[in-house]
């Protein structure tokens, strides 16, 4: 969304949690709306108890959640690795509710003011029947740099907002309690840090809202096997009905010469669908790395309207003892372009797309509650969208497994930093490395979006460095995932190195943008400003499809003023029809040109004090369902 818009000028679970740790106490108010409708589901409450497993498509049996109560406190002064806090010595002044931030109202704090650095702590037992395997300890995002130490002990560090990671701490366990304590930096006002719509000043405004410091999702521990999967990638041939299976795998011991010969180990996979047993195949494993196929018969794809999912098991056996398993889902599905379109399982898919932020207002980037993500995906689907473009955020993997089992196809889109610098380039092309081997398995997942609106590349326009930048970013993006489209800059100042050709267009009306790209189609080259070129200098159009991905923007306020800086992109007279009759034109200038691929419509829900949404901000539709379907599924 451009940072330069005017303001308006009128107002199945698939698996059972073993432990849940703790419930959620809330602060405030659900804030949730009732029903417009008597054919709409009510808005889910929130701060419910979070013990769904957090990555279903990556998964032990056992399991233990550590979300819930953690002691907590502010290092303003940043003390505490002078202080030695990491010992356990001294108190914690505050307690949080994990995995909220201290900025939300579910963490029980509600403090949006800046503080830069934060410690966390909580002490926590190792279920029974663990002993002799590895324990792991699992955070699915912290934001946004983070040391973690066990018992006083480093257990290892991370960097990065949205990505996750795993640290083995087998070693710094002891009988009984054990704490874990973990130190977070994130510094509010460090523009070179990749941070989505995370404001750097006090107060929210225009397109930038709350930000979140800390641990923003889930905290659990597993029991591993000495030798396992760290790994697993699915990759889907759609047309050979196969399915090609590759865990990377960490040893027990690093072998060297001499040391004598490796027990010999397999890996057996074996993929289910309605509980039935579809493919099977057990391959040696060479090194640290094994790679099975999968030949399905009679093989069921994975689409919207009908998401089918094969369940799978890889196990390591050694001598006939399995020593590791991991527990995952795949979906059969095939995306790519063909004269100017969008294919899925190559058939004709016209995108039907809006943009989510993917943002709660008592929870803010952590979603309140595995009922919110069904509810968010169900509304949509029932508005007449095929899926939504998450902006500006790596999204919860729970999201993304709703997404896959719901069926809801979703772009998805790193969060920019805002300036350029080759610190910038480290933490942003490692971090993006890191999440997109997080998520390549979800079927729903169909584009990368690695750069937006040039965000972070601020004079990509001219500056050859920062052209290679995206360009590299591309290239980056192909070579970790060959079989999905990548948009270089999504909405304008392309390089030549684009799966789509995105335009974001804030046209008022539909006869304006009618007007605007009426001939887009006979003269691609010749494409309209937004505002920016859609082209950077000496880059040429390379014939990919033009996609609309940001347009619309109806600044419609459903009930009281929401804020005193509340906007939107264009305003109608405040009323329903006046909305949706503007809406209705804006859908049929797009669908009139047969240039366009798709849309993305901004936006899914009001976020903060931008009313811009289908929904309000505490997910109230703004017309009926029926009727937002028979506008924008046209």
């Amino acid at each position: 969304m451009s940072q330069t818009s005017c303001p308006s000028p009128r107002p199945r679970i698939l698996f059972a949690c073993i432990a849940m740790v703790a419930a959620v106490a809330a602060a405030g108010s659900s804030g949730v709306a009732g029903r417009t409708s008597a054919r709409e589901p009510q808005p889910p409450a929130s701060g419910v108890p979070r013990g769904e497993h957090p990555r279903p498509d990556f998964m032990r049996a056992d399991w233990a959640t550590l979300n819930g109560r953690w002691e907590f406190e502010f290092d303003d002064q940043d003390a505490g690795m002078r202080e030695r806090w990491f010992a356990g010595t001294r108190a914690f002044g505050k307690t949080i509710v994990v995995p909220y931030t201290f900025q939300s109202k579910l963490s029980g704090i509600g403090d949006t003011a800046f503080h830069d650095v934060v410690w966390y702590r909580r002490t926590f037992a190792v279920p029974t029947g663990w002993q002799g395997r590895r324990v792991l300890l699992n955070f699915g995002a912290i934001d946004y740099e983070s040391i973690v130490w066990v018992n006083g002990e480093a257990a290892g560090q991370h960097r990065g907002g949205h990505s996750s990671f795993a640290l083995d701490i087998t070693d710094r366990l002891k009988a009984g309690d054990n704490v874990v304590v973990v130190r977070v930096y994130d510094p509010a006002t460090d523009m070179t840090i990749p941070r989505g719509k995370q404001y750097w000043k006090p107060k929210s405004e225009s397109i930038f809202y709350t930000r979140t410091t800390g641990l923003w999702q889930p905290v659990w521990i597993e029991a591993a096997g000495a030798t396992r999967i760290g790994r697993l990638r699915i990759t889907p041939d759609l047309d050979r009905s196969q399915a090609r299976i590759e865990a990377d795998l960490v040893p027990a011991v690093q072998q060297t010469p001499g040391t004598g010969e490796a027990p010999a180990l397999r890996l057996r996979v074996t993929a289910t669908l309605e509980g039935a047993e579809q493919a099977a195949q057990e391959v040696s494993i060479r090194g640290t790395r094994a790679a099975a196929v999968l030949t399905l018969n009679d093989q069921r794809v994975w689409r919207p309207d009908r998401p089918a999912l094969y369940d799978l098991t890889l196990e390591i056996v050694s001598g006939g003892t399995v020593v590791d398993r991991v527990q995952s889902y795949f979906g059969q599905r095939k995306v790519s372009l063909h004269d100017g379109k969008v294919y899925l399982n190559n058939e004709p898919f016209y995108l039907r797309l809006a943009l989510d932020q993917g943002y709660w207002p008592e929870s803010i980037l952590t979603p309140p509650s595995d009922d919110a993500i069904q509810y968010d995906i169900r509304m949509t689907k029932a508005f007449g969208l095929n899926g939504v473009r998450k902006h500006q955020k790596a999204e919860d993997p729970r999201f993304l497994y709703w997404a896959d089992k719901m069926g809801l196809v979703v772009w998805g889109e790193m969060a920019n930093a805002y300036a350029y610098s080759p610190e910038y380039v480290s933490r942003f092309s490692a971090e993006w490395e890191e999440l997109m081997a997080r998520d390549y398995n979800h079927p729903s997942i169909i584009t990368w979006v690695p750069i937006n609106e040039s965000w972070g590349v601020p004079q990509i326009l001219t500056d050859p460095v920062q052209q290679a930048h995206a360009k590299a970013m591309y290239q980056l993006s192909k070579s970790l995932d060959p079989m999905r489209p990548v948009v270089d800059n999504d909405g304008w100042e392309h390089t030549d190195q684009t799966d789509l050709m995105t335009i974001h267009d804030y046209a008022r009306t539909g006869d304006e943008l009618s007007a605007k790209y009426a001939h887009l189609t006979t003269e691609p080259a010749r494409i309209p400003r937004n505002g920016r070129e859609a082209l950077a200098y000496g880059a040429r159009y390379n014939g990919a499809p033009f996609v609309l991905t940001e347009f619309g923007g109806i600044a419609y306020r459903l009930g009281a003023k929401v804020a005193e800086n509340e906007w939107g992109y264009s305003g109608v007279e405040p009323t329903r029809e006046a909305f949706l009759l503007r809406l209705d034109g804006l859908i049929k200038a797009v669908r009139a040109n047969p240039a366009w691929a798709g849309y993305c419509y901004t936006q899914l829900t009001d976020v903060e004090q931008e009313i811009n949404g289908l929904m309000t901000y505490d997910r109230k539709p703004k017309a009926d369902a029926e009727v937002f379907k028979k506008i924008l599924a046209q």
